[in-house]
Protein backbone atom coordinates (compact mmCIF):
# COMPACT_ATOMS: atom_id res chain seq x y z
CA UNK A 1 0.00 0.00 0.00
CA UNK A 2 1.28 3.20 -1.21
CA UNK A 3 1.89 6.27 1.37
CA UNK A 4 2.35 10.06 1.10
CA UNK A 5 5.29 11.45 1.83
CA UNK A 6 6.46 14.98 1.99
CA UNK A 7 10.20 16.60 1.14
CA UNK A 8 12.03 19.01 -0.12
CA UNK A 9 13.93 18.08 -2.94
CA UNK A 10 16.90 20.99 -4.02
CA UNK A 11 14.56 23.33 -2.32
CA UNK A 12 11.64 22.47 -4.41
CA UNK A 13 8.71 20.43 -2.33
CA UNK A 14 6.96 17.55 -2.99
CA UNK A 15 4.11 15.49 -1.87
CA UNK A 16 3.77 12.27 -3.86
CA UNK A 17 2.79 8.54 -2.90
CA UNK A 18 5.76 5.97 -2.96
CA UNK A 19 5.50 2.24 -2.07
CA UNK A 20 6.79 1.11 1.35
CA UNK A 21 9.90 -0.72 -0.32
CA UNK A 22 10.59 2.05 -2.79
CA UNK A 23 14.72 3.46 -1.84
CA UNK A 24 15.25 7.00 -2.10
CA UNK A 25 17.24 6.76 -4.91
CA UNK A 26 14.72 5.25 -6.48
CA UNK A 27 12.15 8.16 -5.74
CA UNK A 28 14.83 10.71 -7.08
CA UNK A 29 15.96 9.19 -10.18
CA UNK A 30 12.17 7.59 -11.27
CA UNK A 31 9.85 9.62 -9.38
CA UNK A 32 11.71 12.92 -9.78
CA UNK A 33 13.63 12.43 -12.98
CA UNK A 34 17.10 13.77 -10.96
CA UNK A 35 19.62 11.30 -12.68
CA UNK A 36 22.34 12.74 -11.67
CA UNK A 37 22.44 10.68 -8.30
CA UNK A 38 23.71 7.28 -9.99
CA UNK A 39 22.72 3.86 -9.01
CA UNK A 40 25.87 1.85 -8.51
CA UNK A 41 25.63 -1.40 -6.21
CA UNK A 42 22.20 -0.63 -4.29
CA UNK A 43 24.04 -2.34 -1.35
CA UNK A 44 26.02 1.00 0.10
CA UNK A 45 29.14 -0.04 -1.43
CA UNK A 46 30.53 2.54 -3.58
CA UNK A 47 28.71 5.43 -2.38
CA UNK A 48 27.78 6.57 -5.96
CA UNK A 49 23.75 7.37 -4.91
CA UNK A 50 25.47 9.38 -2.08
CA UNK A 51 22.96 12.92 -1.23
CA UNK A 52 22.51 15.35 1.37
CA UNK A 53 19.68 14.11 4.21
CA UNK A 54 18.86 17.26 5.85
CA UNK A 55 22.32 18.17 5.22
CA UNK A 56 24.48 14.90 5.95
CA UNK A 57 25.51 12.06 3.02
CA UNK A 58 24.01 9.40 3.19
CA UNK A 59 23.56 6.60 0.53
CA UNK A 60 20.81 6.50 -0.92
CA UNK A 61 20.06 3.33 -2.01
CA UNK A 62 20.06 2.19 1.62
CA UNK A 63 17.59 4.93 2.65
CA UNK A 64 13.69 4.04 1.70
CA UNK A 65 11.58 6.77 0.49
CA UNK A 66 9.10 7.23 3.17
CA UNK A 67 12.52 7.23 5.40
CA UNK A 68 13.17 10.56 3.99
CA UNK A 69 9.80 11.82 4.76
CA UNK A 70 9.70 15.58 6.28
CA UNK A 71 13.61 16.18 5.36
CA UNK A 72 15.61 18.32 2.59
CA UNK A 73 17.06 16.26 0.58
CA UNK A 74 19.84 17.72 -2.01
CA UNK A 75 21.14 15.73 -5.21
CA UNK A 76 23.81 16.92 -7.49
CA UNK A 77 21.40 18.73 -9.54
CA UNK A 78 20.76 20.91 -6.34
CA UNK A 79 24.66 22.10 -6.06
CA UNK A 80 24.75 24.48 -8.68
CA UNK A 81 23.95 27.95 -8.88
CA UNK A 82 22.48 28.33 -11.99
CA UNK A 83 25.10 28.05 -14.38
CA UNK A 84 27.72 29.04 -12.02
CA UNK A 85 29.68 25.64 -10.74
CA UNK A 86 30.02 25.68 -6.82
CA UNK A 87 33.62 25.75 -5.62
CA UNK A 88 33.64 21.56 -5.27
CA UNK A 89 32.20 21.08 -8.56
CA UNK A 90 34.87 23.53 -10.10
CA UNK A 91 37.50 21.96 -8.44
CA UNK A 92 36.73 18.81 -9.63
CA UNK A 93 36.98 19.88 -13.12
CA UNK A 94 40.31 21.59 -13.28
CA UNK A 95 42.00 19.56 -10.89
CA UNK A 96 40.96 16.39 -13.33
CA UNK A 97 39.18 15.01 -10.55
CA UNK A 98 36.30 13.60 -12.98
CA UNK A 99 37.52 10.46 -15.08
CA UNK A 100 34.37 8.47 -16.46
CA UNK A 101 32.33 10.53 -14.31
CA UNK A 102 29.89 7.71 -12.64
CA UNK A 103 31.69 8.59 -9.05
CA UNK A 104 31.84 12.08 -9.36
CA UNK A 105 28.10 13.10 -8.08
CA UNK A 106 28.72 10.83 -4.71
CA UNK A 107 32.27 12.38 -4.31
CA UNK A 108 31.37 15.79 -4.77
CA UNK A 109 28.18 15.27 -2.49
CA UNK A 110 30.21 13.70 0.08
CA UNK A 111 33.48 16.75 -0.18
CA UNK A 112 30.49 19.31 0.15
CA UNK A 113 29.31 18.17 3.51
CA UNK A 114 33.49 17.30 4.45
CA UNK A 115 33.83 21.11 3.92
CA UNK A 116 30.77 22.10 5.62
CA UNK A 117 31.39 20.57 8.95
CA UNK A 118 35.23 20.72 8.69
CA UNK A 119 36.08 23.73 6.74
CA UNK A 120 39.96 23.30 7.15
CA UNK A 121 40.29 19.09 6.56
CA UNK A 122 43.60 17.74 6.72
CA UNK A 123 44.62 15.18 3.72
CA UNK A 124 43.44 11.70 6.13
CA UNK A 125 40.86 13.90 7.12
CA UNK A 126 39.59 13.92 3.28
CA UNK A 127 40.82 10.48 2.53
CA UNK A 128 38.68 9.54 5.58
CA UNK A 129 35.19 11.44 4.41
CA UNK A 130 35.61 10.10 0.76
CA UNK A 131 36.10 6.33 2.00
CA UNK A 132 33.24 5.31 1.64
CA UNK A 133 32.63 6.40 -2.23
CA UNK A 134 34.32 4.46 -4.60
CA UNK A 135 36.41 5.48 -7.88
CA UNK A 136 37.73 3.29 -10.22
CA UNK A 137 39.64 5.71 -12.46
CA UNK A 138 41.41 8.47 -10.74
CA UNK A 139 43.27 6.92 -8.29
CA UNK A 140 41.84 9.55 -5.46
CA UNK A 141 45.00 11.58 -5.37
CA UNK A 142 43.12 13.60 -8.04
CA UNK A 143 39.87 14.11 -5.89
CA UNK A 144 41.84 14.81 -2.94
CA UNK A 145 43.22 17.21 -4.25
CA UNK A 146 39.75 18.75 -5.60
CA UNK A 147 39.01 18.87 -2.19
CA UNK A 148 42.24 20.63 -1.07
CA UNK A 149 41.49 23.12 -3.71
CA UNK A 150 37.40 23.69 -2.53
CA UNK A 151 38.69 24.41 0.41
CA UNK A 152 41.44 27.14 -0.57
CA UNK A 153 38.31 28.82 -2.95
CA UNK A 154 35.59 28.71 -0.46
CA UNK A 155 38.50 29.91 2.26
CA UNK A 156 38.42 33.01 -0.11
CA UNK A 157 34.90 33.39 -0.71
CA UNK A 158 34.28 33.60 2.77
Amino acid sequence: MKKIIKLKVNGIEYELAVEPNRTLVDFIRKDLGLTGTKKGCSIGDCGACTVLMDGTPVFSCLVLAMEADGCGIRTIEGVADGNKLHPVQEAFVSEGAIQCGFCTPGMVMTSIALLKDNPHPSESEIRRAISGNLCRCTGYQKIVEAVKKAEEELRVKS
